[in-house]
């Protein structure tokens, strides 16, 4: 399946990903768009020194602020920006 949005190979692109071992757990994650080694005319992406197939099937995004939109859209954690302040921390 061909990708409508056109990338080139050496652009940096970030995804959605999730955690194999727990299907609750997703974060953005930085990728890169390489030429397919399995398909010479094709792209994939590389992501944890993995190659994937550039598909429809897979949501790209070239910005991370779109990505984290779209996490946030997805996933509806609302505002996490006290995450990491120890001050608001009561754990």
């Amino acid at each position: 399946m061909e990708q409508s949005i056109p990338f080139s190979p050496g652009q940096v692109v970030y995804v959605i990903i999730r955690n194999p071992h727990s299907q609750d757990v997703a974060n953005v994650q930085q990728a890169a768009v390489v030429h397919n080694p399995e398909v010479p005319s094709g792209l994939a992406l590389f992501l944890y020194e993995t190659y994937y197939p550039l598909t429809n099937e897979v949501a790209v995004y070239s910005s991370l602020e779109d990505a984290e939109f779209a996490y946030q859209e997805a996933f509806g954690m609302g505002d996490i920006s006290g995450i990491g302040d120890t001050e608001n921390y009561y754990g």
